[in-house]
């Protein structure tokens, strides 16, 4: 098979650690930022507000963050920070089971895509009977709605993300 060039896979090593290093970006930044702008020291508001900066840019209601550090609010609202939660239980019940168990969702293919994305759902849905004025928006509905999101979403990536190269 002269000429063919063949590809080294992906070291997923790397692809589990870049993980790692986002999910906790997003679950330490947003609770960070309120003590962080309110420190005083001078360079940590910066840091701050670059975190704001980004919650403003993943969150529809950043506004409607919980007041950590008066009268700095989280960086994000608790169905966003519910959602990050839930992938922080999966990615510590992934390090736990090592991808055993029948729940891991991506084990199933596209019906575990599907069950994923039907799971998924539930923070644009509820966030959609928010916006039609089904209800208000509410810090404990909102957070069960992001953790149901988180988990299925979670169920569904992290064998993907972590799934070393020998267990394929």
């Amino acid at each position: 098979m002269q000429g063919v060039i063949f590809r080294k896979p992906l070291n997923i090593r790397w692809v589990s650690f870049l993980g790692d290093f986002l999910l906790t970006g997003m679950v330490i930044g947003p609770i960070a930022a309120p003590f962080l702008a309110a420190s005083g020291i001078p360079t940590l508001p910066i840091i701050a507000q670059i975190i704001y900066f980004m919650g403003d840019h993943v969150c529809p209601q950043p506004s409607m963050g919980l007041e950590l550090a008066p009268p700095w609010i989280m960086a994000v609202c608790m169905r966003c920070y519910g959602t990050v939660s839930g992938l922080l239980i999966t990615r510590l019940l992934y390090a736990v089971t090592q991808g055993k168990g029948g729940y891991w969702l991506s084990r199933y293919g596209w019906n575990g895509a599907a069950i994923a994305s039907v799971f998924m759902m539930a923070y644009p849905g509820e966030l959609a009977a928010e916006v039609f004025g089904w209800w208000s928006f509410n810090n404990y509905v909102v957070t069960i709605f992001g953790l149901i999101t988180g988990l299925s979403w979670g169920l569904f990536t992290m064998p993907i993300l972590h799934e070393k190269l020998g267990n394929r």
